[in-house]
């Protein structure tokens, strides 16, 4: 089961309702072994595509270096899917690397809806498992701003308030 807190939630489905019609992604952080995520890292879609996401292999490098300085490891890996349901693409299936890793999906193919649903992705293998939202302290400073090498601006990606 994946367990996240209702801030991450929100900052994840506000990047993708901004990359939209573009696939979102990116990476939820935390302590290596917990299983806990808490530092939300949005990350820029290479591919600028409707169909398929790519990590900017620079960006990709800094993240992971960074998280490997923080103690921490990809909790989870999100992207959104545009115009299909929240369901890993046989492309998502052949990329997904980190076996520990809950895979959430959120499309945004509704303009007054989400679908969010989480997956593990181990050796080809597609499972999916329940997600639980909890209402929990975060630390709202967790949520980062970017700028983006790609991006004429700065990217922010703060969470709404529900």
């Amino acid at each position: 089961m994946l367990s996240i807190d209702r801030s991450i939630i929100d900052a994840i489905v506000a990047h993708a309702r901004r990359d939209h019609p573009d696939e979102a992604c990116g990476v939820v952080a935390g302590p290596v072994g917990s299983d806990t995520p808490t530092r939300h890292i949005p990350m820029d879609n290479a591919a600028r595509s409707m169909t398929f996401y790519e990590f900017d292999s620079m960006e990709h490098l800094r993240v992971w270096r960074e998280m490997d300085d923080r103690d921490e490891e990809p909790i989870v890996i999100y992207h959104s899917h545009t115009a299909t349901e929240a369901y890993p693409s046989r492309t998502d299936v052949s990329f997904a690397g980190e076996p520990g890793a809950h895979y959430l999906l959120v499309s945004t193919r509704e303009p007054d809806s989400e679908e969010i649903r989480s997956f593990r992705i181990v050796d080809g293998v597609v499972t999916e498992e329940p997600v639980r939202v909890v209402e929990a302290g975060v630390d709202p400073h967790a949520v980062q701003s970017y700028m983006f090498g790609q991006s004429p601006a700065t990217v922010d990606y703060e969470c709404s308030d529900r």
